[in-house]
């Protein structure tokens, strides 16, 4: 369990979701954590972005499938790349080979659970993400990459640099190892731990990768190790 500092700011969370009981249960959730805010309820993704503009919460947790907007295009008018004032989005959806996987964390989520995930691992994910980093669990990395296999994965062009072993350019034989582990969904603990090094040796060297290859975040090193070929869907 995270420490939570006495004058510490909450953080602020707007839950969207078409279901009454879901959203019931966020804000059972939510609104039991010490350092956290429940601060709007929504029923479809076009009152998500209009309601979002005026509190600004810290992480929006986003249905997918739902009327009106749905949870990928709010999404992208949340936190998309064109976005100036840019949201953080956590996606939580039933499915777990639900086809909008893809399309959800490229329009700018930065995490993507499942429903069916512990309250313990929605609200430890909630403040990942609020912290400024992105997650994504190994069930959805699975799905993502078995699912997508062809759609994430395409054949890297043959003028496409490549470092010696099949590197990506300007990456440490290191840093490609933190890289594919990232790929396989591994947590920068579970990483540590693979590796022999610290947690912060881990976090550092995830800073380095993504500078290096011009990524915003941890799931857009994912989706680039399958769009790149550096690993593959049955590796």
């Amino acid at each position: 369990m995270n420490p939570v500092t006495p004058d510490a700011p909450r953080i602020r969370v707007m839950v969207c979701d078409d279901q009454d009981l879901i959203r019931a249960g966020y804000a059972t959730i939510f609104s039991a954590q010490p350092d956290m805010e429940l601060v709007g309820e929504a029923v479809d993704g076009r009152q998500a972005v209009r309601d979002a503009a005026r509190l600004r919460p810290d992480v929006v947790v986003m249905d997918v499938r739902m009327p009106v907007l749905d949870g990928i295009a709010a999404t992208r008018e949340l936190a998309g790349p064109d976005v100036a004032r840019p949201v953080k989005v956590l996606v939580v959806t039933t499915f777990n080979l639900d086809e909008y996987v893809y399309d959800a964390l490229r329009a700018g989520a930065s995490g993507f659970l499942l429903k069916d995930t512990r309250p313990a691992e929605l609200t430890a994910a909630v403040r990942t993400v609020a912290a400024g980093e992105a997650l994504l669990s190994p069930a959805v990395t699975r799905s993502l990459v078995g699912s997508f296999a062809d759609r994430v994965r395409p054949a890297v062009p043959a003028q496409q640099p490549q470092a010696p072993g099949g590197r990506a350019p300007g990456l440490t034989p290191r840093e490609h190892e933190v890289l594919l582990l990232v790929a396989a969904g591994k947590s920068n603990a579970e990483i540590a731990a693979e590796l022999f090094i610290s947690h912060e040796t881990v976090k550092t060297y995830v800073s380095r990768i993504l500078a290096k290859l011009g990524l915003r975040d941890r799931v857009h090193a994912v989706i680039h190790a399958y769009r790149s070929g550096l690993v593959h869907a049955d590796d």
